[in-house]
């Protein structure tokens, strides 16, 4: 009788928000608030590069098309479905869902990681080597860089997928979260989960402190190159080349640390689902207006494509 209940299930019920009515309201309008400034912001920036030949010329800006397009799939991923649920009396999510948003998930978000990182490489070529750069960050290059930002993460999150899919769930599958993520899916599983517990512990944690450990490495090189300038000005120039990438990278990476590098816990707590709320839909809302706000460049181009259509 257990085995039949455990290969029948067909969806799973998500617990990860209030059921109080007037809760929900007030989550809805600000999730769906959030989503279309995500849209908003991301469609800015790829049609902005897209349009203006001197950021789409520019390894910086070609990455960061990538990334904005990484933040629009991040937001698609998990956002309406929970909108949906915020209106429903029932919250659930099929099986064959689950594992989709599982898939694009930890797709999307492990790809902004080696775009991230791929962007750290630039800001290195650019303030260590700039008599090399335009060696080191030829268009082949970024498109080798780009290439393998998509492909290692999909390889990595089809492992998960599979490894997820092999795995049998008790009923009721209740999962005490608001989406489809790899620890809460567990829980609820009852299946051995050492294999795939091992290679979280192993192959996981490569693919996650990989591109941190490049990025780090990265900014070790760049901010030792700048002390050595003699002048203030120069430092500060070269600082803000770097500021808006700085300020993605912790705030993707310490949404990252909350979430996944705590002691983890059974039954997320309040703390716990908003630091993924934080991790899946604010960060991706924040990054386009983070390069746009704080880059000139980026402001010298809206006007210059504000100007070329709509004069």
């Amino acid at each position: 009788m257990t085995q039949k209940n455990t290969t029948q299930i067909s969806e799973f019920l998500l617990h990860g928000f209030s059921s109080q009515p007037e809760v929900q309201r007030v989550l809805f309008l600000l999730f769906l608030s959030i989503y279309l400034l995500s849209l908003f912001g991301n469609m800015t920036i790829i049609l902005l590069i897209r349009f203006d030949m001197q950021l789409r010329q520019t390894p910086m800006y070609f990455f960061l098309s990538y990334l904005a397009v990484a933040d629009l799939g991040s937001a698609t991923t998990i956002i309406p479905k929970a909108l949906k649920n915020l209106l429903s009396h029932k919250k659930t999510i099929t099986y064959s869902g689950c594992l989709t948003q599982i898939f694009f998930y930890i797709y999307i978000g492990n790809a902004g990681s080696f775009l991230l990182a791929s962007m750290a490489f630039d800001r290195y070529a650019a303030i260590c080597h700039p008599m090399y750069y335009s060696s080191l960050m030829s268009h082949k290059r970024c498109l080798q860089l780009a290439t393998m930002s998509w492909t290692i993460p999909m390889m990595h999150s089809l492992l998960y997928t599979i490894l997820m899919a092999r795995l049998e769930f008790c009923n009721p599958g209740e999962i005490r979260h608001f989406m489809c993520d790899i620890n809460p899916v567990l829980e609820v599983s009852c299946s051995d989960n050492q294999v795939i517990n091992l290679v979280l512990m192993t192959e996981g944690l490569v693919e996650i402190l990989g591109p941190f450990a490049l990025i780090i490495i990265s900014y070790a090189f760049v901010f030792y190159s700048i002390m050595k300038i003699p002048s203030a000005i120069g430092k500060r120039k070269a600082f803000s080349t770097c500021g808006s990438h700085i300020s993605v990278v912790v705030l993707f990476y310490g949404g990252v640390s909350w979430v996944y590098f705590k002691p983890h816990a059974k039954n997320p707590g309040l703390q716990d689902i908003v630091a993924t709320v934080m991790y899946t839909m604010v960060i991706p809302m924040l990054n386009p207006f983070i390069y746009t706000l704080r880059n000139s460049e980026m402001k010298a181009a809206l006007k210059r494509v504000m100007r070329q259509h709509f004069h």
